[in-house]
């Protein structure tokens, strides 16, 4: 992680998210704009939480571990969305696993000046409640209705999300077959399955595997696999404007 010293940058992003009756004066002379390279992790589970973030530029993977110590992709999200929110109002530690799936920005705050300045804060506290809200029903109906799916359209939606960042065109990225066994574990299904998957979509022409790595070779063909990518489930932003027009 490092810091943008860069005032009209983050002024810029403040602006460009209509954010601004969301953050105080008292709470933008705290707000800090961050970037992340792509990889790194952005919070661990369990590790104590202390800032607010908010994704204003690239791609997120949050994913978490079952009870049974599996570990599962929870959605990739693409901006506006918020990690810490659920955590700051809970006072616990990390929930999930986030981490940079491309090059990131993010405006973080620390918690000790949201409760100072934020607290009695309406349009803070509404923003956080719907975007709350949201997260948990979208979680309760996430490992039933996901797993449902063919394993075929989860690996689908799972290499759209990591090869692309619809804000970034020059982003490309690729699955590194040593992590295969990560992967299985990600979308739910056996290593020996997988390799079935990746296989059967190498012959299909969807997908190429060589050098270590997987790649999209038809982005169009996966698409129409995934049908819809089952890993990003729209909501946030939608829900960040129409709340922005109702106080305006």
């Amino acid at each position: 992680m490092k810091e943008i010293l860069d005032s009209e940058q983050l002024e810029g992003y403040i602006a460009a998210q209509s954010l601004e009756s969301i953050f105080n004066e008292p709470l933008k002379e705290h707000l800090h704009l961050y970037s992340f390279e792509q990889g790194e992790h952005i919070c661990s589970k369990g590790d104590p939480s202390e800032y607010l973030y908010v994704l204003v530029k690239g791609k997120l993977k949050i994913y978490t571990t079952t009870p049974e110590g599996k570990t599962l992709i929870i959605s990739f999200k693409t901006p506006l969305e918020l990690i810490g929110d659920v955590e700051y109002i809970q006072n616990t530690e990390w929930i999930n696993t986030v981490e940079a799936v491309s090059p990131v920005h993010m405006l973080g705050i620390e918690y000790r000046w949201l409760n100072r300045y934020g607290k009695d804060h309406p349009p803070l506290l509404h923003f956080l409640l719907e975007i709350i809200t949201q997260k948990f029903y979208r979680k309760s109906n996430f490992l039933s209705l996901n797993l449902m799916h063919p394993v075929e359209v989860r690996l689908a939606s799972y290499l759209l999300s990591i090869s692309y960042d619809e804000s970034d065109p020059n982003f490309m990225g690729h699955l590194n077959t040593i992590n295969l066994t990560d992967t299985a574990n990600f979308i739910g299904t056996s290593y020996r399955h997988l390799n079935r998957v990746i296989y059967k979509l190498c012959l299909d022409g969807l997908i190429e595997r060589n050098n270590g790595h997987i790649q999209v070779k038809d982005k169009a063909g996966l698409s129409a696999l995934a049908s819809r990518n089952i890993y990003e489930p729209n909501g946030v932003t939608s829900m960040k404007v129409s709340y922005t027009k109702g106080m305006e």
